[in-house]
């Protein structure tokens, strides 16, 4: 068996949460690869809406293992308060929920670094969301981290304490305000206490060794791949490789061990935070998008700038990932437009390009566009593939030959029952 991988191929918020739990009946297995609470993946199933932050999405199906690998970073406040809400729901996390020991912990300290990193930035802000991911990782390369294996180990404390004091020693150089670490800290030590109640695993031998033995096993990426550390809008990015090839580091597979790539897309185009956007729209469509769409993050709240669906950057993630089936999100979104516009190609330097460049600055790029006919029709009710509208199809059809790949499910709406399978292996 192969490990399928599955991702976002925009700047994150694609919908990968209700993806994963749509598809995690075909699978055995669900792994987190990269990322950590800066996550914010939104299931809704019978009258239930629920955003996961570092556990994967195929946490409310009993049958399914769910993996948080050893390339996730993991914040044991925030993991804790997503169990006790997976606990009042009914699901027992005891017996499908494990964690990588190589797994890297976010300290409080790295919360209050990440802070007054931003704030030093000024009017350069990347729009963190300030959960401490990007020094957690500086640590990880850094050789500094604590792992999830080393809260059980009699060392531990003295570990922690010693990062801690180097972190300080950064912080004073900020002249950041430090006063909140002693409550900060006593809350944190507690939830790692509790995360020994749960398994920890050598997750890369679990994966390999499920593998051989026939089980399905799904890869589940957080934030989108226009945000990845080396192909991302830098330095505007997260600090992890969302991309295909972060499956591989991020759990231990072989690249040669990697079967389908499922790549999620918007049927438009969405942003948190700062950094390039080449069709943000600043308009009355942009606005509406927004409020159709309920554009705003599930992770900080903050408003999602929107725009009209960018085929050279969706190309380039296509292309960087290996995709082999699309999945299209939000096109009931949409229905609101008597006409659709796609950006086929960019003027770069006053020069027609249908690649994504380096630097895709508004100084640099503008969008050119070409327009199709919207469906004006509420898809929110339909179940049928049949019953899609002709539009939509053309719609669709379009982006298929543009970007050399079948888009195999259609999503109508945010409940895991609104979606529209055009490729009955997946149903």
């Amino acid at each position: 068996m192969k490990v399928d991988v599955l991702l976002g191929l925009q700047w994150g918020d694609e919908g990968k949460g209700k993806i994963v739990d749509v598809l995690t009946p075909k699978y055995d297995i669900i792994a987190r690869f990269q990322g950590g609470p800066n996550a914010g993946h939104t299931l809704e199933f019978n009258g239930i809406k629920h955003v996961l932050h570092t556990i994967p999405s195929g946490i409310f199906r009993e049958n399914t293992l769910n993996i948080v690998g050893n390339g996730v970073v993991i914040d044991p406040v925030i993991f804790k308060k997503e169990i006790s809400a997976l606990v009042e729901l009914g699901v027992d996390v005891t017996s499908n929920l494990v964690l990588s020991k190589k797994a890297h912990l976010i300290l409080p300290t790295h919360r209050l670094l990440d802070a007054a990193s931003e704030k030093a930035k000024g009017k350069e802000k990347i729009g963190s969301t300030l959960k401490g991911i990007g020094p957690t990782y500086m640590d990880k390369t850094g050789r500094n981290g604590l792992r999830i294996g080393d809260i059980t180990e009699a060392y531990f404390l003295e570990k922690y304490n010693t990062l801690k004091q180097k972190h300080l020693s950064l912080l004073a150089q900020f002249e950041y305000d430090t006063s909140e670490l002693d409550a900060m800290e006593k809350t944190w030590l507690a939830a790692a206490e509790e995360l020994k109640k749960l398994k920890h695993i050598d997750s890369e031998h679990e994966l390999n060794n499920a593998m051989k033995t026939g089980k399905a096993v799904l890869a589940e990426g957080a934030q989108g791949s226009l945000l990845d550390i080396d192909f991302g809008s830098y330095p505007f990015v997260t600090s992890s490789n969302t991309v295909c090839a972060g499956a591989c580091t991020g759990l231990g597979i072989a690249p040669n061990r990697i079967g389908e790539v499922f790549g999620i897309f918007k049927a438009y185009c969405t942003r948190v935070g700062s950094g390039p956007f080449p069709t943000e729209l600043f308009d009355d469509d942009g606005e509406l998008m927004q409020k159709e769409g309920n554009e705003f993050g599930a992770t900080t709240g903050r408003p999602r700038r929107c725009g009209w669906i960018d085929l050279p950057a969706l190309k380039y993630a296509c292309m960087i990932n290996g995709v082999t089936k699309l999945i299209m999100m939000k096109a009931d979104v949409l229905s609101c437009f008597d006409n659709i516009k796609v950006c086929t190609h960019y003027n770069y330097k006053g020069e027609e390009i249908s690649h994504f460049p380096y630097d895709v600055a508004e100084s640099l790029v503008s969008p050119i566009y070409e327009e199709l006919p919207g469906w004006k029709q509420d898809l929110t009710g339909i179940t049928d593939l049949d019953n899609l509208p002709i539009q939509l199809i053309s719609y669709v059809e379009f982006l298929e030959k543009e970007l050399e790949l079948p888009i195999t499910i259609i999503s109508v709406g945010p409940n895991r029952s609104q979606t529209i399978h055009r490729d009955k292996a997946l149903a």
